[in-house]
This record gives structure tokens, sequence and C-alpha cells, in this order.
């Protein structure tokens, strides 16, 4: 039984987006032992995962950090192949901390290395498929979520009608990324008219936009910070829509099959890392290079 170490650090719609390859290195690896390199966030999704036999957590400490490298350095040592699904300049030097095993991923010296000179302009998917290419999977499809979305038991009760997702969410330090939370709360009211309940998620740290939401659409649930992820991907399955930002929870409501409205303005490329759905047409995308100029009425437009 050979030992695996599958490195993905975050963040959540990066996480998101290698959720077809770490199927498909499960399904490659059948009877080995894989160990999945990550950071805290992202632990408990992991291991309510199929596709990992260990969650190890990585505190990324800093280079002069000499105590810190040491027990990376351990963590990343004995193995028999790292796949290296972050791709970062930080995870490509663990190539040499662990070792110089068989290493898939951009480190300089690697045997598997994925030198791709138009891997910058690929979407990460597709930059992610040909990679694995390289170390030899070639079948990377969309992956069975059945466990992420079957068990509802613990999900917040939104109330028996219809209901629609807001994430007015986004990187704190790229506010450029974020729709006016003002027009969040417009579309909460054209919702609400058409008999779809708005139900506000994302991250405790997004409760003052859950606030502004609800002054101007009372019926608004609030139920950011009250959500894990795996919680959050079966509240996203029974959604009708989820509309937001270009942030992670988007990329999970996609994942899960939702039908998505994601904005995007000249902050990223949704060429490079729009979410991608289950099928065709469940994921649209609006862009305007500054995310003001863009109405609530055409937002609900594309719900049509």
């Amino acid at each position: 039984m050979a030992r695996i170490l599958v490195i993905k650090l975050g963040a959540l719609g990066d996480f998101v987006q290698a959720f077809a390859p770490f199927a498909a290195l499960r399904r490659c690896h059948a009877d080995d032992h894989i160990t999945l390199l990550t950071t805290a966030p992202f632990v408990a999704l992991a291991r309510a995962s199929p596709w990992f036999d260990e969650v190890r957590v990585d505190t990324r400490p800093r280079w002069t950090d000499l105590a810190g490298v040491r027990r990376l350095r351990d963590r990343l040592r004995g193995f028999d192949v790292i796949y290296d699904l972050q791709t970062s300049g930080r995870t490509s030097r663990y190539f040499r901390l662990a070792g110089k095993p068989r290493f898939s991923g951009i480190a300089k010296g690697a045997l598997l290395r994925h030198a791709n000179p138009w891997r910058d302009a690929m979407h990460t998917r597709a930059r992610q498929r040909d990679q694995l290419k390289v170390a030899g999977l070639r079948d990377v499809p969309d992956p069975d979520l059945d466990w992420l979305t079957a068990d509802s038991a613990t999900v917040p009760d939104v109330g028996p009608e219809p209901f629609a997702l807001l994430v007015p969410g986004a990187a704190p330090h790229r506010p450029a990324k974020r729709w006016p939370v003002q027009r969040f709360a417009e579309l909460a009211v054209r919702l609400q008219a058409r008999g779809l309940r708005p139900v506000v998620v994302g991250a405790r740290g997004d409760s003052a936009l859950a606030q502004v939401i609800r002054a101007g659409c009372p019926a608004a649930l609030d139920l950011t910070g009250r959500t894990s992820l795996t919680e959050l991907g079966a509240l996203a399955a029974r959604a009708a829509w989820a509309i937001g930002n270009d942030t992670g929870p988007m990329h999970l409501a996609a994942a899960v099959g939702c039908p998505c409205i994601v904005l995007f303005s000249s902050e990223s490329d949704p060429a490079l890392t729009a979410p991608l759905g289950r099928r065709p047409g469940q994921v649209r995308v609006l862009r305007r290079a500054d995310l003001a100029a863009l109405s609530a009425a055409r937002v609900a437009a594309a719900l049509n």
C-alpha cells in the first residue's frame, strides 16, 4: 500500500474546484492511504468527504520559524507520491522539504512537473486536469457529492417556501469584488415578490451586510455565521437559486447543482476562476468592470 499526500490549502473556492481531482485521486489510489494537507477551515469538510484516510493541518509557519518548518518537514516526509494541487511558490518548496519524492506540481526538478507554458491562462479546473494527466490520471469527471447533499438534518430551517441564497460577502481585502450591499437589498425585495424567500449566507463577518439586506427586506433570513461548510452545501442543494459575488460559497453552490448567478468585476477573470456547474446553463456570469454599474433589475432579469 502506497502512501499518498495531497496538498490543497485554500481558499474555499479553490478548495471546491479541487473536488473533482480529489475524487479522481481516490479512484486511482483506491487501495492506498491518502492524506490531505490543508488549513484549519477545511478540515471538517475534508473529513466528511469519502476521499481521504487522514487529514493533516498545515499551519504555514514562516520560513524564519525554524522549529515550525521542522515540524512541517516531518509532516511531509514518508510519502511515496505527493500531488500539490495548491501549486504556489510556497508549496513548491515543500518538494525539497519532503525529500524530493515523486511530486506532481510545478516545483523545479519534480519528476511529474506540470510545465505547460499556458497553465496560467487556463481555468483552474482545466489546469488541474492537465496537471493530473502528466501524472498519469486522464479521467477527472465531476464527483459524486451525495455525501455533502444527502443529510440535511442539521441544516437550519428556512421554512417551507422556495428560497434563494444571497451571498453578499467576498474577500475583505478586495472590496471591488463586492456588488453594493444595497443592491442585494433591492434584489431581495424582487425575490420576495416572486415567491422566493431571500436567505443570506456567509461568514460571521458578513452579518453587517445581512443587516442591511434585512433592513430593506425584513422577510430575508440571516444565516451568516450559522452554517458549517457541509451544512451550506446541503442548503445550496435545496435552493432555487444562489446569487452572489465571486467568492467561495458560490463555488460550493455551483458544485452541488444549484442554479447560480455570479457577479464579477474587473478584479477577477471568470475565464480563469468562474464557478463551474454540473450541467450547461446552470451557472450564469454577469460581469461589469465596476459592479456599482450593475442594477438589481438586471440581476433579477437573469433569473428568467
